[in-house]
């Protein structure tokens, strides 16, 4: 049975275009689209189609959406930035209507998790282990040092900053943009990947990855690593919380425990390490978009599987930029 897939925000993404093209030959067919506000992102030569679409602020983003959606048929529909997560969660109905199944979490979740204070009293309000999160107004007095100051709503570490005193931090509360602060977690970093049933939002797999190097906010290197405290985590929170699709809980180690300072319900950034570790999200995804049960199997990776990126490019002739032209847009169409 073929399935079409879209991925929205190709960017640089090429890694997971290929590997849901390389799910959809081993699973029955079909044809992964990308789109893009640039048309030199690398997904857009890399993917079966692409379509230039607006920013997902614009209000005529959802429509646009929709058109491809039924253009193109697609079955499968995966966004992959937190900017856009509430947007298609408020629509999952109406996408479901024309046959699009929507690979995101539910509004509440996606909103909560998209704000760093909801995010800290939500694992809070189910016993999990989070970062303590204030508003610059309800700092403890006198607080202590070191601590992160970080936009309440933001992503890939953009406008995180360190304070090691007060005067540093009188200044990055006036510097970032609305911002919550939280103790200095001072332990090795993680990302546990985790992916979720459509359905019932029981966690399939979990996948603990150790973030030795990073650079712009997604990892260079790292590793994966078996540690059962971080599996458990990762159940832990997908069966609090009830995800559906990807998700991906960052941690640090803190006195030998795994504390969360933030959960993004997307694919992260360093998910190829995840798939190549023999956990194939994108495989998953296309056979539960088919209908198929796939049964869980947490815990079951390579462990130890190091991960070193390197850039690579897509040359083009100037003569070949740009997307597809788009479907049609009447001025009356709906979501889906």
């Amino acid at each position: 049975m073929s399935l079409n897939v879209l991925i929205t925000a190709g960017s640089r993404r090429v890694a997971l275009v290929q590997a849901f093209q390389r799910a959809l030959q081993t699973t029955g067919g079909g044809t992964v689209t990308v789109t893009d506000v640039n048309p030199l992102s690398p997904t857009v030569y890399i993917a079966d189609r692409s379509y230039r679409v607006p920013l997902s602020t614009d209000p005529s983003y959802l429509a646009a959406i929709g058109h491809i959606c039924r253009h193109d048929r697609i079955g499968l529909l995966v966004p992959t930035i937190d900017d856009e997560l509430t947007l298609f969660a408020d629509q999952i109905d109406a996408f479901g209507v024309g046959g699009t199944r929507v690979a995101v979490s539910a509004p509440s979740i996606t909103r909560a998790c998209n704000d760093k204070l909801l995010t800290s009293r939500l694992l809070a309000d189910h016993g999990l282990p989070s970062a303590p999160t204030w508003l610059p107004a309800d700092l403890p007095t006198p607080p202590a040092f070191p601590l992160f100051v970080k936009p309440r709503h933001g992503r890939g570490g953009v406008g995180a900053f360190a304070a090691r005193n007060q005067r540093e931090l009188d200044f990055f509360l006036d510097y970032v943009p609305e911002p919550v602060v939280q103790p200095f977690l001072d332990g090795r970093e993680f990302t546990i990947d985790v992916l979720c049933d459509l359905e019932s939002g029981e966690p399939l797999a979990v996948v603990p990855r150790e973030r030795v190097v990073i650079r712009a906010g997604v990892v260079d290197r790292g590793r994966t690593t078996r540690d059962t405290r971080l599996i458990d985590l990762g159940v832990a929170c997908a069966r609090a919380l009830r995800f559906a699709g990807a998700i991906n809980i960052q941690c640090r180690i803190v006195d030998g425990q795994p504390v969360v300072f933030e959960i993004n319900p997307r694919f992260s950034g360093g998910i190829p390490l995840t798939i190549a570790a023999g956990a194939d999200f994108p495989h998953m995804l296309v056979q539960l978009a088919r209908g198929r049960r796939v049964g869980a199997s947490l815990g079951h990776f390579q462990d130890g599987l190091w991960m070193t990126s390197y850039e690579s490019s897509v040359f083009l002739a100037e003569s070949t930029i740009g997307f597809l032209p788009g479907p049609a847009l009447r001025s009356d169409a709906e979501v889906a």
